[in-house]
């Protein structure tokens, strides 16, 4: 990397800051290493500047495992300023400590062979944050229930960020040192060590990465390199990071380093990209490209890496596919409007953003099954109208990630409920079986395989300066929500700072280790998923995108098709409702085997012409029973006066 610290072949350490609004920086080496960096300073040592703002110096007198800061002087420091390495590899002594120099090759990896990953379509992603997946809420806690995961059928485990954030608990969209694994979770080998121990049991790993603003404390960037910053792009968060104003090669390079970063030194199968409509760049290309090309040229030829993305606007063109059918840019985008299209139908709820999908939720979550968005670049109520997404009708079910749950739509409720207490368990267990088998790849959240009830709550640990105004800040975002216009009721919403809110959310592994009904749900999603690895993730490569049906009858009944990689049928059938339907002749017709059925009897029902509520119908015909399938035509007179059977188109 051109950023941080560098250890260099003669043991010597090569240090770099980019400070262009700096006119002094001098590294301080600190001898002490009790964690609080304010031992005896070693030394002080003045650093090269360049004209391009750089400031540079490498010296026989830093070794790994010693700390170190840089001092800043200029005018927009009054008088000096101490900050960490803003690409530190690791900060002991949390995101205002110095940073510690770290040798990235002493860490031993033990792949017997070189781990290549494995192709998207074989994909089930499960979602955790570290803090409270485990009771010791560590790399090395969650890296005890890997085992777990992979018998249950997931294929790629995905981190909640990781970069240092400020205080003990945060969700990780705060951090300030996008290089850092944070230590709460422990050391950079005990994150390596957690990869390592994925991979050894066949599991891909991704981390959720923010490259659309750093966080409220702890970012020293302002002092001495306001160039990050760009005020002609406003964000949720001020001023846009800069990516296409002056000065921006250099920012650009260190988020495209940062991915690569996690890519090559942490060997993470994949990235998630968070919340990239919030990423302002006029460039040609813009950042988000520029990434995706820098990411496949230098690692693309070695093994399979995986690029995600979290876009409201359902910006298509991103997830592109080469005439081979690899991803161009962006393997896969979550899929929103699958969320909110399942969570109307289960809950019933019409706040904020499901006012979209309240007319017609069954149509619009058939319409993600089989051509990705419901919105391409349709109206949209909730934006007043405004026209959201991009056509995605030309693109595989692979570049969708389908998902009932996840941080985001849990935490950002007031009381973080899970779907357990919001919806019917049938309700549940319908969308799950239809999530679970349909072709593009799932996502479950933390305990949602159990159908645990622990919240997941906004949690945080700022500082005392800020925390009152996020505690206050967060209950005032739920003011225009009836149930809170009350301030008192607004009172009953949990502090994030509050310790006790960060321990509500652990994980309940007791409730799946000793409850039936939950040890039931967790052998329901085993038993889908062995299915799926078994039926349909061999049919999925090959796809031809546009190939997919679906339609919408009756009150919140649907069907699609799809024509898999190998020519074969799937057809889903589903009532997603607690009112029975019946038909003459359904839209699609049902051809091959019935692949599963819930609930039971729904056999016997689909036969007698009815649907059951809350019914998913799978069927799976191979190309051969779809031939067997289609009527025969009628015989016809040859020339030489025989009886010909005419050709099956």
């Amino acid at each position: 990397m051109s950023f941080g610290a560098e250890t260099l072949s003669d043991g010597s350490v090569r240090f770099r800051l980019w400070a262009p609004a700096a006119d002094q920086v001098v590294l301080r080496l600190f001898e002490s290493n009790d964690g609080d960096g304010d031992g005896d300073s070693e030394q002080d040592i003045g650093m090269n500047s360049t004209s391009d703002g750089w400031f540079e110096l490498t010296t026989a007198n830093a070794h790994p495992g010693m700390r170190y800061a840089f001092r800043i002087a200029g005018e927009r420091v009054d008088g000096q300023q101490t900050v960490p390495d803003p690409a530190s590899r690791f900060q002991p002594a949390d995101v205002h400590g110095p940073s510690e120099i770290i040798e990235p090759n002493d860490f031993r990896w033990h792949d017997g062979e070189p781990w290549r990953g494995r192709p998207w379509e074989e994909a089930v992603c499960y979602e955790l944050h570290l803090g409270t997946f485990s009771p010791e809420g560590t790399f090395a806690g969650a890296a005890k229930r890997l085992d777990q995961l992979a018998e249950l059928g997931i294929t790629a485990v995905e981190l909640m960020p990781v970069a240092a954030f400020p205080g003990q608990r945060n969700w990780g969209y705060d951090g300030v040192l996008p290089f850092t694994p944070d230590a709460s979770y422990g050391r950079p080998e005990d994150l390596k060590a957690l990869v390592q121990a994925a991979h050894d049991r066949g599991l891909m790993i991704l981390l959720d990465v923010v490259y659309n603003h750093f966080g409220p404390e702890g970012n020293y960037l302002h002092l001495y390199a306001p160039q990050f910053f760009n005020e002609r792009h406003q964000t949720p968060w001020g001023a846009a990071i800069n990516f296409d104003g002056p000065d921006s090669r250099a920012v650009r390079d260190f988020f495209i380093h940062n991915a690569l970063y996690w890519l090559e030194e942490y060997r993470f199968d994949g990235l998630r990209l968070d919340a990239v409509h919030a990423i302002a760049d006029d460039s040609e290309p813009d950042i988000l490209t520029e990434l995706a090309e820098t990411v496949q040229d230098q690692l693309g030829h070695r093994r399979l890496v995986h690029l995600v993305l979290e876009n409201d606007g359902n910006e298509s063109r991103y997830l592109t596919r080469r005439p081979n059918g690899m991803a161009q840019w962006y393997q896969a985008q979550w899929n929103d409007d699958f969320h909110h299209a399942a969570h109307v139908l289960m809950t019933g709820e019409q706040d904020g953003y499901y006012a979209d999908y309240t007319e017609e939720p069954a149509r619009l979550l058939a319409r993600c099954l089989a051509e990705g968005f419901a919105y391409q670049a349709d109206p949209s109520p909730f934006r007043d109208g405004a026209r959201r997404g991009e056509p995605s009708a030309g693109l595989p079910p692979s570049a969708f990630i389908n998902l009932l749950q996840n941080h985001d739509q849990i935490g950002n409720r007031a009381f973080g409920e899970r779907i357990a207490s919001l919806a019917l368990p049938e309700a549940v267990r319908a969308l799950s079986a239809l999530m679970l088998l349909a072709p593009s790849p799932p996502l479950l959240f933390m305990g949602q395989e159990f159908l645990t009830e622990t919240p997941f709550l906004f949690f945080c640990d700022f500082g005392a300066d800020l925390a009152d105004s996020v505690t206050q800040g967060r209950r005032r975002e739920f003011q225009r929500f009836e149930r809170f216009a009350d301030p008192q009721a607004r009172e009953a919403i949990p502090d994030p700072n509050d310790p006790a809110t960060f321990e509500r959310c652990r994980l309940d592994w007791n409730a799946l280790e000793g409850d039936a009904r939950h040890r039931a749900w967790w052998h329901f999603h085993q038993e889908l998923l062995r299915l799926r690895q078994r039926e349909i993730v061999p049919r999925l490569a090959g796809m031809d995108p546009g190939q997919s049906r679906f339609e919408a009858f009756a009150t919140n009944a649907i069907q699609v098709q799809w024509r898999l990689g190998d020519g074969a049928a799937l057809t889903l059938t589903a009532n997603l409702s607690d009112t029975e339907h019946r038909w003459d002749a359904l839209p699609l017709r049902l051809a091959g085997e019935a692949l599963y059925l819930e609930p039971v009897g729904l056999g016997d029902a689909l036969a007698d012409q009815h649907l059951t509520p809350w019914a998913v119908a799978w069927h799976l015909a191979s190309t051969q029973q779809l031939q067997e399938s289609q009527p025969r035509q009628p015989q016809q007179a040859g020339v030489d006066g025989q009886h010909h059977e005419e050709a099956e188109p």
